[in-house]
Order: C-alpha cells, then sequence, then structure tokens
C-alpha cells in the first residue's frame, strides 16, 4: 500500500514539516549537480558508517568505492570527511536516490503537518530528531561491523507514523494497491496503513537481516519504538484533537 493524502485536516501551517522537506531535498539536488561519482561520495562521507563509529576511524572513499561500486578510476575529491559521530545527523537529511527521496518525503508531507499540529513546532522538530537518533542507535546495535552507509529520513518518519498511529488512528488515507499489472485504489483507516506497514518491517527484518536488500529496517523498527514511548507518555498529558471524518 502506497498512501498519498490523508482526510486529516490541520489547524495550524506546517512550517517544520516543509522545512524539514527543504533540508531533506537541497543536499540531493545539489550534489548531483556536481558530477560524476560526487553524489556518491557526499552519500559515503555524511552518511552513518556503522565500523567508523565503533573504530573511531574514517575510511576512504576509495576503498568503498572499490568494493561497493566496482569503481576504480579517479574520485572526486569533494566533499571532505567529516567526524564520524557528526555522520550520525547528517545521513538523517541524505537520501540514497530520487526514489528514496520522494517516497520519505511522501510520508513526512502526509503524516508529520498533523503530528507537527499536534505537537506544535518546536516539540516536532525535536520529536523528528531524538526518532532519528533513536533509529540511528537501533541500526548501529545490530549492524556494529558494517562499512555501508546508512542514509535517509527513514527511521525518524517511522516514528512519525507512530505518533499518527496514537494520535489518529480512525483518520482516513487515501492508498494505492498495486495488484500484479494493474493499480487500484482504496480508503483505509489509518491504523490499518500503519500497522500493515510496522508488520512488513517486522517480517522484512526476520526474512533479510538487519540490513536486507540495502534497507536498514531494524532502523525504521527502531525510529518507530521510540516515536511510540513518546507519544504515548505525551498523549496522557495532552489529549490529541479528536478526529472527525468529512460531513460528521
Amino acid at each position: 500500500m502506497i498512501p498519498y493524502k490523508d482526510d486529516n485536516p490541520t489547524r495550524t501551517f506546517p512550517m517544520v514539516t516543509l522545512l524539514l522537506i527543504v533540508l531533506n531535498s537541497a543536499p540531493w539536488i545539489f550534489f548531483r549537480l556536481q558530477g560524476d561519482l560526487v553524489y556518491e561520495r557526499a552519500v559515503f562521507e555524511f552518511g552513518m558508517v556503522p565500523f567508523e563509529i565503533f573504530h573511531h576511524t574514517n575510511l576512504s572513499f576509495q576503498h568503498f568505492a572499490s568494493q561497493y561500486l566496482h569503481y576504480y578510476g579517479q574520485v572526486p575529491g569533494y566533499p571532505a570527511a567529516i567526524p564520524p559521530l557528526l555522520a550520525i545527523f547528517t545521513s538523517m537529511f541524505m537520501h540514497g536516490g530520487l526514489v528514496h527521496l520522494a517516497g520519505n518525503m511522501l510520508y513526512l508531507w502526509i503524516f508529520g503537518n498533523n503530528v507537527e499540529d499536534y505537537l506544535g513546532h518546536i516539540r516536532f522538530m525535536i520529536y523528528y530528531l531524538v526518532c532519528g537518533l533513536g533509529a540511528a542507535a537501533a541500526h548501529l546495535l545490530f549492524n556494529a561491523g558494517s562499512q555501508v552507509p546508512t542514509v535517509g529520513a527513514s527511521g525518524a518518519i517511522s516514528g512519525i507514523l507512530a505518533a499518527y498511529l496514537l494520535l489518529y488512528p480512525s483518520a482516513r488515507v487515501h492508498v494505492l494497491i498495486p495488484i500484479f499489472f494493474f493499480i487500484t485504489t482504496a480508503t483505509i483507516p489509518a491504523a490499518v496503513m500503519i500497522v500493515f506497514w510496522f508488520f512488513f518491517q517486522v517480517i522484512a527484518t526476520l526474512a533479510g537481516g538487519a540490513e536486507g536488500g540495502g534497507v536498514a529496517y531494524w532502523a525504521h523498527i527502531g525510529g518507530f519504538i521510540i516515536g511510540l514511548v513518546w507519544i504515548f507518555f505525551r498523549r496522557i498529558r495532552r489529549p490529541p484533537r479528536r478526529y472527525y471524518r468529512p460531513g460528521f
């Protein structure tokens, strides 16, 4: 199921959600315009590499390029390496490709605006970063020796899905459903879509390992759990705005 909109209006303008979309999109656009292999190096340097963090070192991009990209020519000298711990933060705003970026930003826009509406702008930004850090911690825990850079906002957005699940489980979400060579649409409760999404993350983790198919599923699960815990206790103190279906 691929969501493309929801029927859950907001009371406030989602300025932080839009800012996060810009902050995630700008690096992809900027580095893609720099030339051959520059973006690949940017992903490596600004991505989180577990081996670097646990060994307090910076691996060379030449090593990565030859091992994973099968590239043995001249490696571009831009950008410069950054400290591995700093890469935990910068990795949240880098993406592996256009599809990766577009998918994450679609989820961020659909579900982030309502969570921002509930938490407020500043708390929403803090929540986003905390869920991203929780996702990074989960990935590091299960991939300590990995030399593959991890990038993307997926962990933080997983936390946003967890918040939406607790706050607006009855909100109606419009989804695309691929059936073999056809695509149909449906409108389903947010709880159904998000629980299905989380179930898929768990199954994919069990079937393909912690980093099956190049996807950091443990990061998704970690961000989701951190988000659930945060919003569960926050919700006790401040009940969410009740969701009303259009026409009711």
